[in-house]
């Protein structure tokens, strides 16, 4: 688990009914740690120790009926073979190595198993090779040492390598086959298991044949999904504990992290071959009559879990004060308080209560008393009377035409939308609005209920100010009668009718106008198509520090799977399957750019 000791919070240290011990890196707060959770009704360990070497000790040291092993137990490093360093040199001993320094190992004694939970290094580069080689060899050696006094022990978290061909995303294909075992850290395991070793694979004990059993999955390439993953987690057994084994398995459908969760069942009795019935609970040394406390390193005696040490968390939190509320009910009978805070327990008197929850209210308070209530009642409650029509503030003036709109950019300017009190308009007048009409129209009035009602055309109008227009005046200076003049008014109408329809057609809506002008100016890049598949590829960020950190790509969206397509130098054409992601890869840059030129 990467948290440091002081992010480490109570529920997670001591969960329920839990005892937890932890292991932490000495310098490398989060880089790397492991947790062994025991379950205080079930069992609880007898001893515990963390890292291989026997160096790391609390404060006061173990004694040496609180160690798992004798002093004579642990490994010397002069008796050590270290694996060279990249220059050919190797450490003169653990120290200088470090080995136990990364919070790699925990050992707990279970009675019936000792139990050591790890965290093996992986060979990010090839000058951790020697850093992880040593680890492991450490490591074999501390399980043989307590092989030969006589104890079982359980071996469980990520070892880092893939036992087999079978546990490996790519160990079906050919060039992976070979040599595979001619790597150090595989080749060390390979001895380390049965046949060869001391140690035997639970899981795969009841799943021998089976494939895609892997625990591991890298989020860098999503290959969960496909299952393009590995199996690198494991729980190893000594053979006197194969009695007590039920079952074994992954659990590939528990989500939460880029592993899954392991795990092996015991019986909860066996039966010896002397006839006797022998319970797990009784092997392990568990006796509900008489409990016991866990070792000294579990979390609950740490000084921040055990009250002896404040901790920094408590610094920030406020304390919960008393209310204090006096109140002069004689002074000020009438007044009616209601307190702004809900008090749950302010330690008031009984009679103190009743004189908050008493006051009756009066209909006339006193000047004195609503300049006191005014003190003492920092949030009143003030109702807002509604106002009337008279009082409603002016409408605010519509927005002249000033800065020039986005779609003024993309369109040509349209006409206005002409605004007629009658149709007696003169065709002065008429000529002076389509004048005006280049003018943009404020964004305001589009849409809003005052542009609807400049549409409408008063065909009557009592309030007509315009003068007769000469389209209006009498022929040869004689009058027209009523029905002429209300089929020529008409016929004007439906003229203009008919323009402003043109118009409209002519003129696209501003609100669409000004949608596709950004549209095309902010419009993400579409994804350039790979070039195996023809599909659309899929948009990455680089992360890693360096040059092109915070950069786009583009790459393949298929799954990575067996086979897919790392390119010529790491991948052989004839095993090349695709049906998994191809090798396109194309800087966001790049594919801009040619996107601007096919415009």
């Amino acid at each position: 688990m990467k948290i440091s000791r002081t992010a480490l919070e109570r529920p997670t240290a001591l969960p329920g009914p839990y005892h937890g011990f932890f292991s932490f890196p000495v310098s490398k707060g989060g880089y790397s740690g492991v947790a062994v959770y025991a379950d205080s009704r079930a069992a609880i360990p007898i001893k515990a120790e963390e890292g291989l070497t026997g160096m790391l000790q609390p404060k006061p040291p173990l004694s040496p009926e609180e160690r798992v092993s004798s002093t004579s137990s642990y490994t010397d490093p002069e008796e050590f073979d270290f694996f060279p360093e990249e220059d050919g040199s190797t450490p003169p001993d653990f120290t200088t190595a470090g080995i136990d320094f990364e919070g790699r190992t925990l050992v707990v004694d279970f009675g019936l198993f000792v139990l050591i939970n790890v965290y093996c290094p992986a060979e990010t580069s090839d000058s951790r090779l020697s850093f992880k080689m040593n680890f492991h060899r450490l490591l074999e050696k501390r399980v043989r040492s307590l092989i030969a006094e006589g104890r079982e022990v359980i071996l469980v978290g990520d070892i880092n390598i893939a036992a087999t061909p079978l546990d490996h995303g790519e160990g079906s294909l050919a060039s992976r086959q070979i040599g595979f075992y001619e790597h150090p850290p595989r080749a060390w395991y390979k001895s380390f298991l049965e046949p060869d070793g001391p140690m035997i694979d639970a899981v795969r004990r009841y799943h021998p044949g089976r494939e895609g059993m892997y625990t591991c999955w890298s989020t860098l390439l999503s290959a969960r999904g496909s299952n393009y993953g590995s199996r690198i987690d494991y729980i190893l057994i000594t053979k006197g504990l194969l009695p007590w084994l039920k079952f074994g398995d992954i659990q590939a459908d528990v989500l939460g992290s880029d592993h899954c969760p392991v795990y092996i069942d015991l019986h909860d009795e066996i039966v010896l071959a002397s006839g006797e019935t022998r319970t797990l609970k009784s092997a392990m040394g568990v006796d509900p009559q008489t409990p016991r406390d866990p070792p000294r390193i579990c979390a609950k005696f740490w000084d921040e879990f055990s009250g002896k040490q404040m901790l920094v968390s408590a610094f920030f939190t406020k304390k919960k004060e008393a209310a204090n509320v006096a109140i002069d009910a004689a002074s000020e009978p009438d007044l009616v308080r209601v307190p702004s805070v809900l008090v749950i327990d302010s330690g008031m008197s009984e009679s103190a209560t009743k004189k908050l929850e008493m006051v009756e209210p009066s209909s006339t308070p006193s000047q004195k008393a609503l300049g006191k209530r005014k003190q003492s009642e920092p949030t009143s409650v003030k109702v807002k009377k509604k106002p009337s029509e008279k009082e409603k503030p002016a409408k605010k003036a519509k927005m002249t035409a000033g800065q020039t709109q986005l779609s003024s950019f993309f369109t040509q300017p349209s006409r206005a939308k002409k605004t007629l009190s009658n149709v007696s308009a003169s065709r002065q007048d008429k000529s002076r609005s389509t004048s005006q009409s280049a003018v943009p129209t404020p964004p305001e009035t589009y849409g809003s209920p005052t542009a609807a009602i400049q549409e409408i055309i008063e065909l009557d109008s009592d309030n007509d100010t315009h003068p007769p227009s000469s389209s209006q005046a009498p022929l040869g200076g004689s009058q027209l009668s009523e029905a002429e003049q209300l089929e020529a008014d008409l016929a004007f109408a439906r003229s203009l009718a008919e323009e402003d329809a043109m118009a409209a057609n002519s003129t696209p809506v501003k609100g669409k106008t000004d949608a596709s002008a950004w549209k095309s100016l902010l419009a993400p890049l579409e994804a350039p198509l790979c070039t195996v598949h023809k599909e659309p590829s899929k948009r990455f960020i680089v992360n890693k520090a360096g040059p092109n950190k915070g950069k786009a790509f583009y790459v393949c969206s298929r799954p990575v799977g067996p086979g897919y397509d790392k390119g010529r130098a790491e991948r052989l054409r004839e095993e090349v399957n695709p049906m998994y992601r191809c090798d396109f890869f194309k800087w966001a840059s790049d594919a801009k750019r040619e996107a601007k030129r096919a415009i």
